[in-house]
């Protein structure tokens, strides 16, 4: 076993899971749900063992097919295009980058 992969690649998906929607639903799940909380845990544990035993699966196949350089380009491709996009989303809903509403001046008639 390569303990150095091994440790990288858990830090690296440690990491990049703190703090993001899954982790934030289980959180929401387990406080909804008294008593709840090892049930919560284990289906998001094995939630995320199945997800990463299906990419693991993947990248054995696809290593036969496509060379790993390839791949790891195009996973770094595909991770550039969606900060983009998210960045894209950002700009285009966010009110600091979108032109200033105009607001209409209602003037109220005082009596007298």
């Amino acid at each position: 076993m390569d303990f150095k992969l091994l440790l990288g690649t858990f830090l690296l998906v440690f990491f990049a899971e703190l703090g993001d929607k899954t982790q934030l639903a289980a959180l929401s799940l387990a406080a909804g749900h008294r008593g709840g909380i090892f049930s919560v845990f284990l289906g998001a544990s094995l939630a995320l063992v199945c997800t990463t035993g299906i990419a693991c699966l993947c990248a054995g196949f696809l290593c036969k097919v496509v060379h790993p350089k390839y791949l790891n380009l195009g996973c770094a491709v595909l991770f550039i295009l969606l900060g983009v996009a998210s960045l894209v989303k950002f700009a285009w809903t966010s009110q600091d980058f979108n032109e200033p509403q105009k607001t209409e001046i209602i003037e109220v008639e005082q009596k007298e």
